[in-house]
């Protein structure tokens, strides 16, 4: 139970450890100063709504993400959402393609080459069926969690302040449920498509409480430090090489591989996410699902990362706070949910 928890936590925890959050973006955008209480909600909101996510999709034994949309809006509903789904797994995933690309030039590789470097694997991740993305996620997952929070203490240790919140200026709390809103779709796609695969309810308990309160930690920090060094952070695109800007370069070249690992799972999650949903339509290896998704998102690669972080980011947070208030009010509605 232990082993099968800690891997869907993993799962979880690749699913959002994507370039946007890695890189300090998106924690940037929607936290920053007096956002303590808006990381605590975000810490418990999250964890509930992976739980009711997995809970129905190990019930419903979910190989793709529609059942579980009709069954918590209701099939009208879960329709639109579909087709918003559908296009939101599109739209990060190209910009994922592009951000390989462009992370790999640092290693003077070429744009394109990069991209096909990056497709190539996520090729190769699905021969293994959907167990290849669970597998890389039990593997590059902990390295970047780790790696993260590496990088985060040590600038703590040698040029940090040490932290206190003001409980009486804490105006941003709501932004708690837009950050867990965005979040929700990637996770409605990638634990909807392991439903079938979950075996026990004491795997749910561990993957959701575990993986919010290492969210939650992470978050928290990465934060704090951020608002330290907040008259640099528009200096830099990735408000992380504001935090690294001092460091050797070699510090830089490792940033720039966990960055493109971030980029590499959030990839992998769009795709199986896609490739899962039209499966039962296209009589072929998952595998060549994806290839074919991957070829149809190339030709898009121009639009900038930038772009999705700060415009189609938070236009999706607004647009989920629905999604989000139907998972939450789920288990209050349905009686028969815990039994």
């Amino acid at each position: 139970m232990w082993k099968a928890g800690l891997r869907w936590m993993f799962l979880i925890m690749g699913t959002m450890i994507g370039a946007g959050y890695a890189s300090g973006r998106e924690i940037w955008q929607f936290f920053g100063h007096e956002s303590g209480l808006a990381i605590i909600l975000f810490t418990v909101l999250f964890s509930i709504c992976c739980y009711i996510i997995m809970k129905i999709s190990y019930e419903k034994k979910t190989v793709h993400f529609l059942p579980l949309l009709e069954t918590v809006l209701g099939k009208r509903i879960a329709a639109i959402y579909d087709i918003m789904l559908v296009f939101y797994l599109f739209s990060v995933t190209v910009v994922m393609l592009a951000g390989g690309g462009a992370t790999l030039e640092a290693f003077s590789l070429p744009f394109w080459a990069g991209i096909a470097i990056t497709v190539a694997l996520l090729v190769l991740l699905f021969i293994w069926d959907l167990q290849g993305m669970v597998s890389i996620n039990a593997f590059i997952t902990p390295a970047l969690v780790i790696g993260l929070i590496t990088i985060l203490l040590t600038y703590f240790i040698k040029d940090g302040q040490m932290f206190y919140i003001d409980w009486s200026k804490q105006n941003n709390w709501p932004a708690a449920f837009t950050f867990t809103a965005l979040n929700i779709m990637p996770l409605v796609a990638v634990l909807a498509a392991i439903g079938k695969e979950i075996k026990r309810k004491g795997e749910i308990w561990i993957a959701s409480i575990g993986s919010g309160l290492i969210l939650g930690g992470i978050s928290f920090i990465y934060n704090e430090i951020l608002m330290e060094i907040s008259s640099d952070i528009a200096l830099y695109e990735i408000p992380l090489f504001a935090i690294l800007k001092n460091n050797h370069n070699m510090v830089l070249v490792i940033m720039s591989i966990i960055l493109w690992c971030a980029i590499y799972t959030t990839a992998a999650t769009g795709v199986v996410g896609l490739a899962s949903r039209f499966r039962k339509k296209m009589e072929i290896p998952l595998w060549s699902i994806a290839l074919l998704i991957l070829l149809i998102m190339v030709p898009f690669t121009t639009f900038g990362f930038s772009t999705l972080i700060a415009v189609l980011y938070p236009l999706y947070g607004l647009l989920n706070l629905y999604l989000l208030a139907s998972l939450l009010l789920y288990p209050i509605t349905n009686k028969n949910f815990d039994k």
